[in-house]
């Protein structure tokens, strides 16, 4: 004969329990193991979310265009962390995901504003606020006419500087102090409109300078998730690679 109370504890049993709450059990169990891992701890850091934005044209028309060497730039850093620009909001195409540097991970928005140029706080300033990212939690990569072609200078705030995108996200955020990554593409030469000239595409000499420049920008944008704008600025801000012949230089 079995003990009293045998029957309930056998009901009791794991055998018994329902194969849906045996498995709701083995998953909690395993999603409990996986967040005390001091290893995951260390490899998803609560921090703020930054937001880098890349300023240009919409189109294919501009694509190539000196003006749009922060939607280059963009493109670049989300290719090089399989980060997708799919997602239209706010008038903008948005991207979220991960920026990876060895072990450590910074959560990363990437926004392309589809605004066109002068108007690009129409997009970044309400996905700003949608995302809840504080402005010093961006940077906005953009061309510079007054920095000499090849060049790169991050800043974290400032002026607009004459540059009617950056003067748009300021108006509509309302603040200065957010940071740039300043990508020097040079006045033009003799008297051409520099209203012209930025919307040129890239010219054959500029292709040899301009290409690892782009992968500098990235450089730099991962230096100051990581690192901080300081820091960045220490390591990015030189000289850097030698200009390319031929191309014109601010003055």
């Amino acid at each position: 004969m079995s003990a009293p109370g045998g029957s309930r504890q056998h009901e009791g049993s794991t055998e018994q329990r329902p194969y849906t709450q045996r498995v709701r059990s083995f998953f909690h169990s395993l999603l409990r193991a996986n967040s005390l891992n001091p290893a995951n701890q260390e490899a998803d850091p609560v921090s703020p979310t930054k937001m880098v934005v890349g300023l240009g044209n919409p189109g294919p028309r501009y694509a190539a265009t000196r003006h749009n060497i922060g939607f280059q730039c963009l493109e670049l850093l989300a290719r090089r962390h399989n980060i997708a620009l799919d997602k239209m909001q706010l008038k903008g195409m948005v991207g979220q995901g991960w920026v990876s540097r060895g072990d450590a991970r910074a959560k990363v928005i990437l926004v392309k504003p589809l605004t066109f140029m002068n108007l690009s706080g129409e997009s970044v300033a309400p996905l700003a606020r949608f995302y809840q990212v504080d402005p010093a939690d961006m940077l906005v990569i953009h061309d510079d006419l007054d920095l000499e072609s090849g060049k790169l200078r991050l800043r974290p705030g400032g002026s607009s500087g004459g540059q009617n995108g950056i003067k748009s996200i300021i108006e509509k955020l309302g603040t200065q102090e957010f940071g740039r990554a300043r990508v020097g593409i040079g006045r033009p030469p003799g008297r051409m409109d520099p209203a012209a000239w930025v919307l040129q595409d890239f010219g054959p000499a500029e292709h040899e300078l301009f290409a690892p420049l782009r992968e500098r920008v990235v450089d730099a944008v991962e230096a100051w998730l990581f690192e901080g704008m300081t820091a960045a600025m220490n390591r990015f801000n030189g000289d850097g690679a030698p200009a390319a012949r031929g191309v014109p230089h601010a003055e």
